[in-house]
């Protein structure tokens, strides 16, 4: 199975582990240990699910800061679904480099018509817009990533622009 086909279903199980967490007050380590052995895991990017299953509740004051700004009402007044994509999404879009916000946006509205309740795809898919592009005129670049600071020689930093993760970093930085 391809890479790109794991992480959707990664991010379909998100959904429904994020529920869960939501609405259940379920622990994260049951919640996992629940869909390892309820599900085929080996047809899912295991590594993306347990980093954004563990990463939203450990960071989840900056991720609903994030898109509550764009909300319409109150982030406790929305549908327990909708929440979570907006989560996995803004989580994505905060902490994951290597996926594209276009394509963070397509994987929630997508999620959302699956899961979500009647039209909640276009209310999301106009709350994430919003969070992308916020993101691209608020962001900064990194100490770290910025190639001024980086004391390579040419052949190295080539070497570099040949990864993905450090390609979609110069892209951002770029729209900086």
């Amino acid at each position: 199975m391809s890479k790109p086909k794991q992480k959707q279903k990664a991010r379909r199980m998100l959904v429904q582990a994020l529920y869960s967490w939501d609405v259940g007050g379920t622990d994260l380590v049951n919640i996992e240990a629940e869909f390892h052995s309820d599900n085929d895991m080996s047809k899912v990017d295991v590594t993306l699910f347990h980093n954004i299953l563990y990463g939203v509740p450990k960071n989840l004051a900056e991720i609903d800061g994030t898109y509550e700004p764009f909300l319409d009402r109150e982030n406790k007044q929305l549908d327990p679904v909708s929440r979570a994509v907006l989560r996995l999404s803004s989580y994505e879009m905060l902490y994951t480099i290597d996926v594209p916000y276009k394509v963070v946006i397509n994987e929630g509205v997508n999620l959302a018509k699956t899961y979500g309740p009647t039209d909640a795809y276009k209310f999301i898919n106009g709350v994430l817009d919003k969070v992308a592009i916020e993101r691209v005129q608020t962001c900064r670049t990194p100490e770290y990533l910025n190639p001024a600071n980086l004391n390579l020689s040419r052949p190295t930093l080539k070497t570099l622009l040949v990864s993905r993760a450090w390609r979609w970093a110069l892209v951002m930085m770029l729209h900086c």
